[in-house]
């Protein structure tokens, strides 16, 4: 039993560092970011099987990380409210070409990352030229261009 407690301590430790650290998709993170998640696997394992590295214990953590996981995908899918507390919502960083600077504090991102974007998806090549920026869920930053007339 201290094993699967240690397990859902763990995640949600885990899942409230990395609500805290921000959105980002894995195309976005920088060798740090890497190295750091790398570093906190190995924390990770260590505070998860503490002395206890026998097979029946591994397999007990791996079902109960994967159970909370799952189990967490249904209560979301029943109740939008958990959905939105556990996996945030799009949030508007421009509109109409003008930053919203605290969103963009708050979430870590600069107008170099919004026009990378807009280059990447749109084509798009000043700020002015985007009606809005929407920080999605997942961490990636969609574009939506001004209408030309």
């Amino acid at each position: 039993m201290e094993t699967v407690i240690r397990a859902a301590v763990v995640y949600g430790m885990l899942w409230l560092v990395f609500r805290i650290a921000g959105k980002r998709t894995l195309a976005e993170i920088t060798t740090f970011d890497f190295i750091l998640l790398l570093i906190v696997s190995e924390t990770t394992q260590n505070a998860l099987s503490g002395t206890d590295y026998s097979i029946t214990n591994s397999l007990l953590l791996i079902v109960t990380l994967v159970g909370i996981d799952v189990g967490l995908s249904l209560v979301k899918q029943y109740w939008p409210t958990v959905d939105k507390i556990i996996d945030g919502v799009p949030l508007i960083l421009l509109e109409d070409g003008r930053p919203h600077a605290e969103r963009m504090a708050k979430s870590r991102v600069d107008e170099a990352d919004i026009l990378a974007a807009a280059r990447r998806s749109q084509g798009l090549e000043r700020l002015d030229q985007i009606k809005y920026a929407v920080l999605e869920r997942d961490g990636g930053i969609s574009i939506i261009p001004m209408e030309r007339h």
